[in-house]
């Protein structure tokens, strides 16, 4: 049987299917997919050899170069798509389990912020471990889809 492999923005306007194995998963610390992500790097696998469906839903995009567009939901902005000439890579983060797709390769370490090594150094914190302080984390309730593929959308 062949590996499947769903995902999806946050808000579940766009849901994803991918079938087969995945390509190489890597980082990008470049400049262009920091402002991508909004983040420090963009975690991205290459769905290339696979049968990619979306199955919720379209992405918008955005021509982040001349060789390059970048996929995201227009609801709540979730990245999703690196959409390069030689193939379509996925963010690792917008898949049900990204935990089971680790990346093996760092591209862009030009671009890599002088910090980003240091950061599995830094003290870990449980994030209701301070509700006294912040009272209002012990009052969170998520309005993110949930990991797994629903028949509706929005969720009533």
């Amino acid at each position: 049987m062949s590996e499947v492999y769903t995902g999806g923005c946050q808000c579940g306007a766009i849901r994803f299917r991918v079938e087969g194995a995945l390509g190489e998963a890597s980082v990008c610390h470049c400049r262009m997919c920091q402002k991508a992500f909004g983040g420090f790097y963009a975690p991205l696998v290459w769905v290339r050899d696979t049968v990619f469906t979306w199955t919720r839903g379209q992405p918008k995009h955005f021509q982040s170069s001349n060789v390059v567009t970048r996929g995201f939901c227009a609801n709540c902005g979730t990245p999703l798509t690196y959409e390069a000439p030689d193939g379509v890579a996925m963010a690792i983060g917008a898949f049900d389990h990204p935990e089971k797709i680790v990346p093996r390769t760092q591209y862009g370490v030009e671009g890599k912020l002088p910090f980003m090594d240091g950061i599995a150094a830094l003290p870990e914190k449980h994030t209701l471990s301070d509700v006294a302080s912040t009272p209002y984390l012990g009052d969170v309730v998520s309005y993110q889809h949930p990991d797994h593929d629903t028949d509706t959308w929005p969720a009533k």
